[in-house]
């Protein structure tokens, strides 16, 4: 049945609204698709949620097809569970906790994977009961520190999130049999969507794990910086992204002789750079990192930033930037690498671009000064066994840099807005929370899962960031929230039979109708026709129907004026503009 404009609630606003940072927040406002609660909370209004419900339609199908079964997990969860994988200190301040009215503490899921693991291991007892992956769509809560851009980055969300265990990692039922049909469903999810999107390698953050994959749509909003090689073979986001091969060496002469320099209030690489007249490339990053009892030096150049997820795999375990104890034992903001040799319990791990034979400024080791011509040989490996320092790739990709495939390419920095991402999570969960079945020789084994997350809201930020012009959001087909808008010149008379009649010959044929029966002026109907961006508008006026014809025009072309297509023709011409958009 369709739906008439003045039997449902779609505030439209002429203004943009102050608080919108980005496109798709600005039109989802104006278009009345949503309307903010408070910070990071949103109600999402009927247009909204029909668009969202398409995509969520999409994502079950597509689901169910790759043999997932659905189900529903509480949104509230105990907090012992989390203890269980000592989640409740990794996700810190993030954590939506509340205690009860017995006392007891819960917090609010940002995830479900302890809440998925308790279930599994009361009732999976053998290898014969796997695999299995199952999955649900369901609201998340992260308390963000600062919600921004609309429904990409808040405090409650919905998600779609799967859950696969197994036995093995490989061969049939393996992980990574299901990782490749949750990756290809993906796929065909997003291809279905009308979005254009990246695949990219990506760190697996706090939900752990061994690998994973970003699906990324690339526009200039984007929160996210991926890289991809010019070539086109490699892409990757920038917490993950290997950089090519780059030549170093720490054998190199000094420049001069090591000159101390009182550098007063200055504890940052760009105020010691402007005091010291010194280029951030000249300068080197001293970073102090806590691995257990052990201490690790991250040396990285002045215009560089250290990726702690390089260094914790060159070291080959946890490090920890942990400000208010390295206060307490250094001298911060002004740590320079040659400390190494003044402190036998200390290990340096030196990017490649910071091992170079060039003049290099660096901290002096004392409140308030800095030295000139710091060299490698002498103030550090002529004083210590090398074994205590490492040079490896420990720092964030950037534009210009050598792709890691070696062949010539050269990395590019592109934003983009995250909208899935699948992940191998191993054994981090079920050995956490005692999680075993019997294998074929009765021997108990540890449950090896994958995660698969999709933020539905994202979806159709991603593709309102992608899809737009000045006059409002132009849908991909698939989740537009009405496939047809019919706007009549005059909503009375003979008229409202007749749309009432095209709105039902459309409904018959698979395509869902908004009529705009308001007593408002044209111009009016047609701005809001523009912002609300359904795939086709259909103009009915006592002018068209005397040549027994309807005005059609496609959103997508702006430009174009509508075309008259004969009343009896105008739903096989819908029907196939809407399925030659879908995919």
């Amino acid at each position: 049945m369709a739906t008439y404009w003045t039997r449902t609630l779609i505030p439209t606003l002429r203004q943009d609204p102050a608080e919108a940072e980005v496109p798709s927040h600005r039109l989802m406002l104006r278009a009345g698709l949503i309307r903010q609660l408070s910070a990071g909370l949103y109600t999402y209004l009927p247009l909204g949620w029909r668009a969202l419900h398409k995509a969520i339609q999409i994502v079950r199908a597509e689901m169910d097809a790759a043999g997932a079964a659905e189900m529903f997990m509480p949104a509230i969860e105990p907090i012992e569970l989390l203890a269980e994988t000592k989640r409740e200190i990794e996700y810190g301040p993030d954590l939506f906790r509340f205690e009860d009215r017995r006392g007891h503490v819960n917090a609010l899921a940002p995830t479900h994977e302890e809440v998925i693991t308790e279930a599994m291991r009361a009732y999976v007892e053998s290898y014969r009961q796997l695999p299995l992956n199952l999955y649900q769509i369901q609201t998340k809560f992260r308390d963000e520190p600062r919600p921004r851009f609309g429904v990409l980055r808040c405090r409650e969300f919905i998600m779609k999130d799967a859950y696969s265990f197994h036995l093995t990692v490989d061969g049939p039922g393996g992980l990574d049999e299901t990782y490749r049909r949750m990756y290809d469903a993906y796929c065909r999810i997003f291809d279905r969507c009308g979005l254009r999107y990246e695949i990219v390698e990506a760190e697996s953050g706090p939900i752990g794990g061994s690998a994973s994959h970003e699906f990324m749509v690339i526009c200039d909003t984007g929160e996210d910086t991926i890289l991809k090689s010019d070539k086109g073979n490699f892409a990757s986001n920038v917490a993950k992204c290997a950089i090519g091969e780059r030549e170093w060496s720490l054998e190199g002469a000094p420049t001069g002789d090591l000159e101390k320099v009182y550098t007063p209030d200055c504890g940052s690489i760009e105020a010691v750079g402007k005091f010291m007249k010194v280029k951030p490339k000249h300068l080197l990053k001293t970073l102090i990192y806590f691995s257990g009892e052990d201490v690790v030096i991250a040396v990285v150049r002045g215009d560089h930033n250290v990726n702690e997820g390089k260094l914790k795999a060159v070291w080959g375990g946890s490090v920890t930037l942990d400000e208010e104890l390295c206060a307490q034992l250094f001298p911060i903001g002004f740590v320079g690498p040659h400390l190494v040799a003044e402190r036998d319990t200390l290990n340096l791990v030196v990017d490649y671009d910071a091992a170079q034979d060039q003049f290099w400024a660096s901290g002096a080791n004392e409140i308030d000064h800095h030295v000139k011509h710091f060299n490698w040989k002498r103030d550090v490996l002529d004083l210590i066994d090398s074994s205590r320092v490492k040079v490896a790739d420990i720092r964030n990709a950037q534009d210009g840099d050598p792709s890691p495939i070696g062949d010539g390419g050269v990395l590019r920095a592109h934003k983009g807005i995250e909208v899935g991402h699948v992940f191998k999570l191993g054994t981090k969960y079920s050995d956490a929370m005692g999680f075993t079945v019997l294998d074929e020789n009765q021997k108990q084994r540890l449950v090896i899962m994958g995660c698969y997350g999709i933020g539905l809201g994202r979806i159709l930020a991603a593709a309102i960031e992608t899809s737009h012009d000045e006059d409002g959001i132009i849908w991909p087909a698939a989740i537009a929230p009405y496939c047809v808008h019919i706007v009549p010149i005059k909503f009375d008379g003979e008229l409202c039979k007749i749309c009432s009649d095209l709105a039902g010959e459309l409904e018959a044929a698979g395509l869902d109708v908004l009529i705009d029966d308001r007593p408002e002026r044209p111009g009016v109907k047609f701005k809001d026709a523009d912002l609300i961006g359904c795939p086709v508008r259909l103009t009915v006026s006592e002018k068209t129907l005397a040549k027994d014809s309807v005005e059609l025009k496609l959103r997508r072309e702006r430009e174009s004026k509508g075309e008259l297509v004969r009343r009896d023709q105008i739903v096989a011409r819908c029907a196939d503009i809407i399925s030659g958009e879908r995919v």
